[in-house]
C-alpha cells in the first residue's frame, strides 16, 4: 500500500507548471459547473501564444497586447488589440470543435476558449479547484490573466487549485487547447480514427474544505474474497493524525482510522454475506466515507477476477466474455461522446446484442461510460492509447504513456466493471517496444494488482505451415489474457479462407480475440461475395465465428466495431465518406444483417456459460 501511495503522490504533488491529477469521485461531491457556451477564437499560427520571435508570450514578465491569455480590452479607441473574446463566436462545452463549426471539421491546430463566471465560496476557509473531465490534446489553462499550469493527453482528467485566485465577481478562465498530432505525442501521428479537438468533457469548480478526503480505494483483497481493503488519502495542513470513518451499511461495516504524517491511512476489514457483484447481478454497496463532518458517497460493487489455466473466473466462476469494441463517438450526431445519455445510447446497443463485455477502444472514455456498466453489470476493458507507431525508443513518449496510464487507473480504480488495462493496440514487434510495453505493465501491477493485464497484440502465420495462424509475441509473458486481432476475410483473403485456417496457440491462458470484421455500408444489398454489402460484413461474421471456435482456449471476444465512426482515413466516395464502415450498427442507428448474426452466436454462449 505505501508503495501505491508514493506512485499517487507524484501525481498529486507535481509542480503549479502541470496539472495535477485525478481529483476521485467528482459526481458526489460539491461542484459547480462551467458547461455552456464558451466564446472561442480559431489561432491557425498561434500567435496568441508566440511573439513574432516565436517566444512564449506567458513565459514574458510583461506579455503584449496580443497575448490573449490576458483577456484584455481597449481602454480608450486608440488602444491596439487583434482579439476580442466578446464578440467571438461561441461554441458549447463539453464537445469538440469539428461538429459545432463546420469550418473547423477538418480543423487541427490551436482554439482558445473564455468563459466568465462570478463565485462565492460557502465558507471562506474553503478552497476550489478547476477540473476538466478531459481536453484533446494539449491544454494551457489560464484564471484571471495566471497562468495555471497545462495538461499533455487527450482522455484523462487534470484539475488545478484556483483558491488564491478566485474573486466574488468577474472571473475569467482562458483555456489554449491545441489538438494538432504529433509522433512523439500518445498518440502518435498515425490513427484510424477522428482527432476531436477541444475541451470534450466537463469543466466543473470543485468546492472542499481546507482539509478533505482527496483519494481513497476501497475493493476486495485479490487473496481474499471476504477482506475488504483500501486506503484513504487526505489533502491539507490538517490532514496527520485525522480520524476517517469508512462505512458500508447493508455490510454492517462502520470504521475508523487514522492517517499517518502525510494523511494516508490503509485498512483491512473483514465482511461477512458479501452479495458480490457480476454481469447477472450488478450489485452495488452505498459506501460513505467521512472525515470532520465532511462525507462522500459512492456506489461500489465488490467481485473477484483472476486467470486458472486458460479460464477466466468472475467470483470463482468460468465466463466468457461476450464483447464489443466502442469508440467514444455519438455516431447518431457525429460527434465526440461525453454525456450520460450517449453512454446509455452506446452501452444500451451492446446490451440488447448480447453483451457482457465491451472493449473501449482506443484510449480512456469518458467516467459516464464506467458507472453506467457498474450498474448494467456490464464488464469493462480499458485501453491506454499507445496505438500502432508509438516511438518505442523516446523516453518522454514513455513517460506521456505511463502518466495516462496512471490517470485512467486511479480515475477508475473503484469501478467494479473494470476487470482488464489494456496497454497498446497493434504496435510492430521490437526489442524497444517490448521493454515499453514491460515496465507500463509493471506499473500497472504496481498500482492495482487486482485486475487482468492485456494488450491487443496481432495474430501471425505459423513458419512452414500452410494456413495455420498463431501469435509469437513475447509480450504474451507478461499480460494475463492473451488479445490479439485477427482480419481472416477482410484485409487477410476471402470470408471462405475462414474454413482452411487452423489456429496453434500453445499458451495455458485465456484467449480473447480483441477484434476481427469488415466493412459495410448499412443498406448497400447484393451477393456474400460483393464488397461493402450487408451480405459479404454478415457472411464474414459467420465463417470468422465458426473457425474461432476450434481454439481451445477462447474465452471471449469483442469484434471491430459497435458503430459506424468517423476517420478521414476512409476516403472512398460513396462507400465511406469518411467513415470507418465496419461498425455493426450504422451512423443513423440501423443495425446490419451482421449484428444480428453475432446477437444469435451470444444467445448460445449465454446459454452455454451463463449470463
Amino acid at each position: 500500500m505505501k508503495k501505491i501511495s508514493s506512485l499517487i503522490g507524484v501525481i498529486l504533488l507535481c509542480s503549479v507548471i502541470t496539472a495535477q491529477n485525478v481529483f476521485q469521485n467528482i459526481p458526489n461531491r460539491k461542484t459547480t459547473t462551467l458547461n455552456g457556451k464558451w466564446h472561442y477564437i480559431v489561432d491557425v499560427y498561434e500567435s496568441g501564444y508566440y511573439n513574432y520571435r516565436y517566444e512564449p508570450r506567458d513565459q514574458k514578465e510583461h506579455p503584449t497586447n496580443e497575448a490573449i491569455f490576458l483577456n484584455l480590452k481597449p481602454n480608450d479607441r486608440s488602444d491596439l488589440h487583434e482579439y476580442d473574446f466578446d464578440y467571438s463566436p461561441t461554441m458549447y462545452v463539453p464537445g469538440d470543435w469539428n461538429s459545432q463549426d463546420e469550418k473547423l471539421f477538418y480543423y487541427e491546430g490551436t482554439v482558445w476558449y473564455r468563459k466568465t463566471f462570478d463565485y462565492h465560496k460557502n465558507k471562506e476557509t474553503n478552497r476550489v479547484f478547476l477540473n476538466f473531465g478531459a481536453a484533446n490534446y494539449r491544454t494551457d489553462v489560464y484564471m484571471n490573466g495566471k497562468k495555471l499550469g497545462f495538461h499533455e493527453g487527450g482522455f484523462t482528467p487534470f484539475y488545478f487549485e484556483v483558491t488564491n485566485l478566485l474573486k466574488e465577481k468577474d472571473n475569467y478562465v482562458v483555456v489554449k487547447v491545441d489538438n494538432k498530432r504529433k509522433k512523439e505525442a500518445v498518440p502518435t501521428l498515425n490513427t484510424d480514427w477522428w482527432n476531436y479537438g477541444g475541451i470534450t468533457r466537463d469543466v466543473d469548480l470543485i468546492e472542499t474544505e481546507s482539509t478533505f478526503i482527496a483519494d481513497y480505494s476501497v475493493q476486495l483483497q485479490k487473496s481474499n474474497a471476504n477482506l475488504i481493503e483500501g486506503f484513504i488519502n487526505l489533502d491539507g495542513e490538517s490532514k496527520a493524525n485525522q480520524q476517517v470513518t469508512l462505512s458500508i451499511p447493508e455490510l454492517k461495516i462502520n470504521q475508523t482510522v487514522t492517517t499517518d504524517d502525510n494523511g494516508w491511512v490503509s485498512f483491512n476489514i473483514k465482511a461477512k454475506k458479501i452479495n458480490y457483484w457480476s454481469p447477472e447481478n450488478p450489485k452495488l454497496y452505498a459506501v460513505k466515507l467521512t472525515y470532520n463532518n465532511q462525507t462522500l458517497d459512492d456506489k461500489i460493487g465488490f467481485r473477484t477476477i483472476e486467470v486458472k489455466g486458460s479460464d477466466i473466473l468472475i467470483n470463482n466462476k468460468s465466463v466468457f466474455l461476450r464483447g464489443i469494441s466502442i469508440h467514444e463517438e455519438n455516431p447518431l450526431d457525429g460527434r465526440r461522446a461525453y454525456c450520460k445519455e450517449d453512454a446509455e445510447l452506446l452501452l444500451g446497443w451492446a446490451k440488447e446484442m448480447g453483451c457482457n463485455f465491451v472493449r473501449l477502444a482506443h484510449y480512456p472514455h469518458n467516467e459516464h461510460m464506467l458507472r453506467l456498466a457498474d450498474e448494467m453489470g456490464i464488464m469493462v476493458w480499458e485501453e491506454n492509447p499507445v496505438y500502432w507507431t508509438i516511438p518505442f525508443d523516446n523516453h518522454d513518449t514513455y513517460l506521456l504513456a505511463e502518466k495516462q496510464l496512471k490517470e485512467v487507473m486511479i480515475r477508475d480504480k473503484n469501478r467494479a466493471s473494470v476487470i482488464i488495462w489494456s496497454m497498446a493496440n497493434e504496435t510492430p514487434r521490437s526489442d524497444v517496444r517490448l521493454e515499453f510495453l514491460k515496465n507500463l505493465a509493471a506499473t500497472a501491477r504496481e498500482i492495482d494488482n487486482t485486475r487482468l493485464i492485456s494488450a491487443a497484440l496481432e495474430k501471425n502465420r505459423v513458419k512452414g505451415k500452410e494456413n495455420t495462424l498463431g501469435i509469437d509475441d513475447p509480450f504474451m509473458d507478461y499480460v494475463d489474457i492473451i488479445s490479439f486481432n485477427e482480419y481472416v476475410g477482410w484485409y487477410d483473403g476471402l470470408p471462405d479462407k475462414c474454413k482452411r485456417v487452423h489456429w496453434e496457440i500453445d499458451y495455458s491462458k485465456p484467449v480473447f480475440i480483441s477484434e476481427f470484421g469488415g466493412g459495410a455500408l448499412q443498406g448497400l444489398h447484393g451477393d456474400r461475395l460483393d464488397r461493402w454489402s450487408e451480405e459479404y460484413q454478415e457472411d464474414l461474421y459467420i465463417k470468422n465465428i465458426e473457425m474461432l471456435r476450434q481454439i481451445p482456449q477462447l474465452r471471449g471476444m469483442s469484434p471491430w466495431i459497435l458503430t459506424d465512426f468517423r476517420s478521414p482515413r476512409r476516403m472512398r466516395p460513396v462507400i465511406q465518406d469518411g467513415w470507418n464502415r465496419k461498425g455493426l450498427i450504422s451512423e443513423k442507428g440501423t443495425k446490419k444483417k451482421a449484428f444480428f448474426v453475432l446477437q444469435e452466436y451470444y444467445k448460445e454462449m449465454m446459454e452455454k456459460w451463463g449470463k
